[in-house]
């Protein structure tokens, strides 16, 4: 798994008063924690953008003034309203102790149920993951070439290698939407027909 570098810079201050004065310098407030310590810290906002406006996940190498922290980003916040990020948690990994993680999910291949009309619904777009650090993947590859109409791919499908997959087997990732112009005859307009043959019959008797 690749690794995103943040700066960071100790707080002398905590509250909001001066978390608010940070986030309008352009800065995010942030906590370290996993071993048996807190850090407080601000960090640049703008070197979360390969962090977290990206389609894999990432460690986080975290220098805090010249401190390295192997870590990753536990928990997130943004503003409801402009999506400025308002805080961040990371956690600091160790070798030896399994972490939990939300990994993207990628779909490769074509589906079959795709070039015969069908719409390619992606139901499921990451999954909850636990391994140790260095099992951890950037993403995870979801091969849909045997999507056919009737057929989806379900988390049970998705082969777990060095990782346990924390999500109810039974949800589906991927299905496709077969057209209505393909589904045939629903039971309304079948019904529709046979009370227009039966009111024909009867008119012509």
């Amino acid at each position: 798994m690749k690794t995103v570098e943040i700066i960071g810079y100790k707080r002398a201050n905590l509250g909001k008063k001066e978390s608010k004065r940070l986030r309008a310098e352009g800065n995010v407030p942030c906590v370290v924690y996993g071993n048996d310590e807190q850090i407080h810290f601000y960090a640049p906002m703008i070197l979360f953008r390969p962090l977290v406006y990206t389609p894999e996940a990432h460690m986080v190498d975290l220098n805090i003034e010249g401190e390295h922290k192997k870590c990753i980003l536990q928990d997130i916040q943004f503003h409801p309203v402009n999506e400025i990020i308002v805080h961040a948690d990371f956690l600091e990994l160790q070798e030896k102790k399994p972490i939990k993680m939300e990994i993207p999910l990628h779909l490769v291949g074509n589906a079959p149920g795709v070039s015969k009309g069908g719409t390619l619904m992606f139901k499921r777009r990451a999954l909850k993951l636990k391994a140790l650090p260095k099992n951890m993947p950037e993403h995870i590859d979801v091969n849909i070439s045997k999507l056919d109409f009737g057929k989806a791919i379900k988390v049970a499908d998705v082969k777990s290698e060095n990782f346990e997959i924390l999500d109810n087997p039974a949800v589906s990732i991927a299905v496709i939407e077969v057209p209505r112009a393909l589904r045939g005859k629903t039971a309304e307009e079948e019904a529709e027909e046979e009370g227009v043959e039966a009111e024909s019959e009867t008119t012509e008797e």
